[in-house]
């Protein structure tokens, strides 16, 4: 094993990651045509342990919808959702009123912070064609000093996140969206504003990465104090450093040296990159919270069954949006973003 590789695991469900992340949950789900109610035929749902559904049957889960496959509210607190969306839609509501819209090449970053419920539901769109959902979910920690901050929401669209494409003689390329941080000259749009990543020295960096058959990119060095993964979730085989890969696997690397990634295979790779610098503190989880001790999860529960984290002020438990709607973010402020 070349000495900038320091392991090589395979991927579980969810994906193991190192601080300052908590996990990463990669969603796959080839759903099929809707039932004009943006949710499955009742044929489809035959068979499933209907609330827990999380073993893939003809090609899709329903999580823990019943009707639309996703997420019905729940709460948070501690730490931040990073919602990668690369195929599909997904519907946000929370408990502060703020909703939203997303679509593939979107990502939704929220700070849960001292408490917050959402929801997250997959609404089916297509009524007479499959609804394909492709979507990473990363948790990102939060240092005891901003767990119990205001909580945040905020769009970064697909149109605000640079892309950095490198092509060879042969025509073939590798494309990189930059969800955090920064490669070469370019930089990624804001986080929100007491993520860990809206400080630079904390080297928060978060990549999808494509690399055609045949081509290459060289994953630049990053500074000494950060954790460095990449998740190898499609294609075939990888060359990673000189050393071949196959997928679904983890590769755990040196941070302060640039690493070459080749696809000598026929089919192209795909790779979600993360990188940071370790928060260094005491975790202590159970289940949607995540705190410093054990007495402060003990606290989180007693608060949440106190006030909900400000209630569910929606009438249905998986929120939707009109079949019609666009691309757009309502924040708790009443302001509306519109993508069409």
């Amino acid at each position: 094993m070349e000495n900038n590789i320091i392991q090589i695991a395979p991927l579980g469900f969810p994906w193991e990651t190192q601080d300052p992340f908590l996990f990463c949950a990669y969603h796959n789900d080839a759903y099929p045509a809707g039932n004009g109610e943006m949710g499955v035929k009742t044929a489809d749902l035959k068979g499933r342990r209907m609330g827990q559904d999380f073993v893939v049957k003809d090609g899709f889960r329903m999580y823990h919808g019943r009707e639309v496959p996703g997420f019905p509210y729940h709460p948070h607190r501690g730490f931040e959702t990073i919602t990668i969306n690369k195929q599909g839609a997904v519907d946000h509501s929370d408990s502060l009123g703020a909703a939203g819209r997303f679509k593939g090449g979107d990502v939704q970053w929220m700070t849960a912070g001292k408490g917050i419920q959402h929801s997250e539901m997959f609404p089916l769109l297509n009524d007479e064609k499959p609804n394909h959902l492709e979507i990473f979910q990363v948790w990102l920690n939060l240092p005891k000093a901003d767990k119990f901050v205001d909580p945040h929401f905020k769009m970064l669209w697909k149109e605000d996140i640079p892309v950095v494409k490198e092509t060879n003689t042969k025509g073939k390329s590798a494309t990189v969206d930059l969800i955090a941080g920064d490669l070469g000259e370019k930089k990624a749009a804001k986080p929100t504003p007491n993520s860990w990543a809206a400080t630079v020295d904390h080297h928060v960096r978060v990549l999808t990465v494509k690399i055609e058959s045949s081509a290459k990119w060289t994953l630049p060095a990053t500074d000494l104090s950060a954790d460095r993964n990449i998740y190898f979730y499609s294609g075939d085989k990888l060359i990673v450093d000189g050393l071949s890969i196959e997928k679904d696997h983890q590769v755990t690397l040196n941070p302060d040296v640039d690493i070459v990634l080749e696809n000598k295979s026929e089919e192209d790779a795909f790779l979600l990159i993360l990188e940071g610098k370790p928060i260094g503190e005491p975790v202590a989880q159970h289940g949607p919270f995540v705190m410093n001790t054990f007495e402060e999860i003990q606290q989180a529960i007693a608060d949440y069954q106190r006030t909900q984290f400000g209630g569910w002020p929606w009438a249905e438990r998986e929120k939707t949006h009109a079949a019609n709607k666009g691309r757009f973010a309502l924040h708790a402020d009443g302001t509306e973003e519109n993508k069409g």
